[in-house]
């Protein structure tokens, strides 16, 4: 079904099926007919590759993505929309829709029994209050995918594709650069939606990376000085993580030191080099 961002078609779908939007479940669905099929391009929807989608909406662009990709597998946790999707996606032979929470789903599971044979990527349009800890999710499960395509709120989208060592880059701008190299890829306004939501969007990939930029002792403490060091960002990264993770300021200014970092440095100012030597420095002392 091509015509599924034409208000009057969506509305007569929806009153047809009882359908109503959820505030809970941050529904704003896509009207704008330009936006899905560069979402689908940019996506890595082509031959030779399945698809999983997070978040369905109406079915503009799972459809965009079924015409593209030799598999879809959309999870759509909203049950009220399954018999709307029956309807919208019923030409497409190369989709299944499952009706589950993405972060309560086995996507190892779920790209083996479906993707045999495939290249993998993820596209979704993604709900605002969720936006980050779907994609850490994606990320940190390391999927044998080759590519996270996703519309996110402005905002979060240029803090996720922030460089590191400028005034935009957060812990979860670390935490993306060291599994992918994030692209920034274009502006989305806020009227390209139904409800309309109050901020305007963007469209972000994620190219996931076969091998992480820095190398560190361990992983899981990296992250935790890194969380640690942002948590007060506006405090050094000595006080900050200090403060935050409980250690004497005096250790954790002598790790900051042995890794070549002054001690008034700025959380924002630290690259992941320096964030690696740190932790690893301050691991041995604590240890």
């Amino acid at each position: 079904m091509d015509n599924l961002t034409n208000i009057n078609v969506i509305k007569d779908i929806f009153s047809r099926h009882g359908f109503t939007f959820s505030k809970a479940l941050g529904q704003n669905f896509i009207i704008n007919p330009s936006v899905c099929p560069k979402i689908a391009e940019y996506g890595n929807a082509k031959k030779g590759f399945g698809i999983i989608e997070i978040g369905t909406g109406v079915g503009v662009l799972t459809n965009e993505l079924a015409k593209r990709a030799d598999k879809v597998v959309a999870v759509e946790i909203d049950e009220r929309l399954i018999p709307v999707l029956n309807e919208t996606l019923a030409e497409h032979d190369n989709v299944t829709v499952i009706n589950a929470d993405v972060m309560k789903t086995d996507l190892h599971k779920v790209i083996e029994e479906h993707f045999q044979g495939l290249d993998v990527a993820v596209c979704a349009n993604l709900p605002y209050y969720i936006t980050s800890p779907i994609i850490m999710n994606l990320l940190e499960s390391r999927l044998p995918i080759k590519s996270v395509t996703v519309m996110v709120q402005k905002e979060a989208g240029v803090r996720l594709c922030a460089q590191t060592g400028t005034r935009e880059c957060g812990a979860v701008t670390h935490a993306v650069r060291y599994y992918s190299e994030p692209e920034l890829l274009f502006n989305v306004s806020r009227g390209s939606f139904m409800p309309a939501p109050n901020v305007d969007s963007c469209v972000i990939r994620l190219n996931i990376r076969e091998e992480p930029p820095v190398e560190v002792s361990d992983e899981g403490f990296y992250f935790k000085v890194i969380r640690g060091a942002f948590s007060q960002r506006r405090k050094t990264a000595v006080n900050s993580v200090s403060s935050s993770m409980g250690i004497d300021k005096q250790l954790v200014t002598a790790a900051v030191e042995e890794a070549g970092i002054q001690s008034t440095a700025r959380p924002e100012q630290l690259s992941p080099a320096e964030f690696a030597a740190f932790a690893d420095k301050l691991k041995e002392k604590i240890s």
